[in-house]
Parts: structure tokens; C-alpha cells; sequence
């Protein structure tokens, strides 16, 4: 397997320096024999974990990237912020220069470009969501010449700026400032930029989470029904915020009563062939 770790600041000045993509993709081995002239590009997911803008998880990386992997697909983990020191539009910018190197080397690491999907938590899934509708903001498109991706996968994400159902914390770290009501703030709200290009979203959640509250999850679905985009939602009953793989690997206070949520990778796999062929 190719398991490489790259500072994508030595390639894209533009990006702080704790920005690292860490690839996972398996050897391209045909009868017994490596041959990479037969091997196959493979779809690709890259895995954006939560931390609330400031900071990303490690739970929410690696242990998801391998699930993916063993379901046929590469994957990539994307650390994209620390220490909250990163404000918008850097982090788009980030996603943006690892699908751009990504492309760049899509004979050698066996990906194909076009079936490149995002998988983000928490804060991350904001991050999937706001890339997926705002990769071509002029400020990104200002440092890079941003690509779109394919699909999103979004676990327990922070989606909306109303003040009544957002979590406030993560976008104070993105922008600096906590959101209000105000119309300023609507280009952050993921529910409210989605339209009939947006590429088709797979969501999860839990009823029972108090810190990023179902109802975001929800806006965005509804978002993609009203505009035609193709989605698939699962709402489970219980467990608490962060579950990440919903099994024992990632939560040390795992119990039976969160038993079902870990079915989301296998529904998420599965769902991704059906969407990226």
C-alpha cells in the first residue's frame, strides 16, 4: 500500500504549513505480480475530519480512510486546520490544492479525477458541503483553478448559520467572528447556496446529538430535494456527537444503544458505487 504523508505547502505556497495530505491506496497487483500498466484508477475518497475548525480529529481520519479503503476505494485524509489559526477562505483553498495534486498524479496513484468524493464530520462536513456548492468563490479561484468533486459523505455536519439550531464555535474559528441573523452570513450556510449543480450528498446523523443538533442535516437534505440533487439520509436514534466509525475502534464509551450507528460506512460505500459507477 502507498501510505505517504505530503506537506502540501512545499507544493501550494498559498497553504499554511501544518496543511498534510496523507494518502492510502492499495498496490496495483495483477496475478500475483505488480504490474501497473493493467492496474485500474479506482474511485477516491478524501476524508475531511471535524474539530470544529480548529483542529482536526484524528479519530475521524485514519480509521475512516481504511474502512473506505477495504470497500474498494483509495482514500486520502486531509489535515486542513490546527489551533483555529486558519481562517476562510484557507480551507477551502486546502481541499481545492488536494484534489488539484490528486488530479495531477492520477496515473501514478490509480485515481480517476472525475470520481473523487469528500467525507467530512462535524466541522469537516461543513467543509465538504461549502466546498461542493463554493469551490469556484472568486477567492479560492484567486490562488487555484479549483476542480468540483463528485459526491459528498457527511457525518453529524455543521451546515447552518441560524442562530437558533448552528454551532456557533465553528464559525467563529472560520471567519473569526460568531454569525448573527443577518443576510452577511448567508454564503456560510450550506442549506442556502445548494442548487441543481450540486453534486449528490450522503447524510448521517443522530436525533439524540446536542452539539451539532440533527435539524442541520436535515436543512441540507431538504436543500438538495427541493433543488433535484440526489441524496441519501439516515437519522439514527441515539448517540452522541463525534461518533466517527460508530464502533469501538473510535469510541472508548461505546455501548450497544449507539449499536446501529456503525452502518453508516457500509450504507456510505455502497451508496458511493451506486453514485460514482
Amino acid at each position: 500500500m502507498l501510505h505517504q504523508t505530503i506537506k502540501l505547502n512545499t507544493l501550494y505556497p498559498f497553504l499554511d504549513d501544518i496543511v498534510t495530505l496523507t494518502l492510502y491506496i492499495p498496490d496495483p497487483i495483477n496475478g500475483g505480480m505488480y504490474d501497473h500498466r493493467k492496474a485500474t484508477r479506482r474511485p477516491t475518497v478524501l476524508v475531511l475530519p471535524g474539530g470544529g475548525y480548529a483542529m482536526c480529529s484524528d479519530r475521524e481520519g485514519e480509521p475512516i480512510a481504511e474502512d473506505f479503503l477495504v470497500q474498494g476505494f483509495n482514500a486520502a485524509v486531509l489535515i486542513y486546520c490546527a489551533e483555529a489559526k486558519q481562517k476562510h477562505p484557507q480551507q477551502l483553498c486546502a481541499v481545492a490544492a488536494a484534489l488539484d495534486l490528486m488530479a495531477k498524479h492520477a496515473d501514478e496513484w490509480l485515481i480517476d479525477p472525475d470520481k473523487i468524493a469528500l467525507c467530512g464530520f462535524s466541522a469537516g462536513g461543513h467543509l465538504a458541503a461549502f466546498y461542493a456548492n463554493a469551490y469556484a468563490y472568486p477567492e479560492v479561484k484567486a490562488v487555484i483553478d479549483s476542480r468540483p468533486v463528485a459526491a459528498t459523505v457527511m457525518g453529524y455536519p455543521v451546515i447552518t448559520t441560524d442562530p437558533t439550531y448552528y454551532h456557533g464555535g465553528s464559525f467563529a474559528n472560520l471567519t473569526g467572528e460568531f454569525p448573527d441573523a443577518g443576510e452577511q452570513w448567508s454564503k456560510y450556510s450550506c442549506e442556502k447556496i445548494v442548487t441543481e449543480q450540486t453534486p449528490p450528498a450522503f447524510i448521517w446523523t443522530t436525533a439524540t446529538d446536542e452539539l451539532v443538533q440533527s435539524q442541520n442535516s436535515l436543512f441540507y437534505a431538504l436543500a438538495c430535494a427541493n433543488h433535484k440533487v440526489p441524496y441519501e439520509l439516515h437519522v439514527f436514534p441515539g448517540g452522541n456527537h463525534g461518533l466517527a466509525t460508530g464502533d469501538q475502534r473510535t469510541n472508548v464509551l461505546y455501548s450497544r444503544h449507539v449499536n446501529n450507528a456503525r452502518y453508516w460506512i457500509e450504507a456510505a460505500g455502497n451508496w458511493l458505487h451506486d453514485i460514482l459507477g
